[in-house]
C-alpha cells in the first residue's frame, strides 16, 4: 500500500497529503460540533434535575 503511493509522481503524493488534512479537518469540525451539542444537552438535562429539585447524583457511577 505504501509502496504505491511513495512510487508515482510527486504531483499525487501532493494530492494525496492535500486530501487526508482535507479529511482531518473535516473529521475534526464534525467532532467539535457533536461535542458541542451533548455538552448543551447535558447542560440542560442537569439544570432540569436541579430545578425539579433532583441534586442527588448518586444513582450515577462516577458521582
Amino acid at each position: 500500500m505504501i509502496e504505491a503511493l511513495t512510487s508515482g509522481p510527486t504531483i499525487l503524493l501532493v494530492l494525496a497529503a492535500l486530501a487526508a488534512v482535507a479529511v482531518a479537518v473535516v473529521a475534526i469540525k464534525i467532532a467539535i460540533k457533536l461535542a458541542v451539542r451533548i455538552g448543551i444537552v447535558a447542560a440542560v438535562v442537569l439544570a432540569a434535575l436541579y430545578a425539579t429539585g433532583f441534586t442527588d447524583l448518586g444513582f450515577l457511577p462516577f458521582f
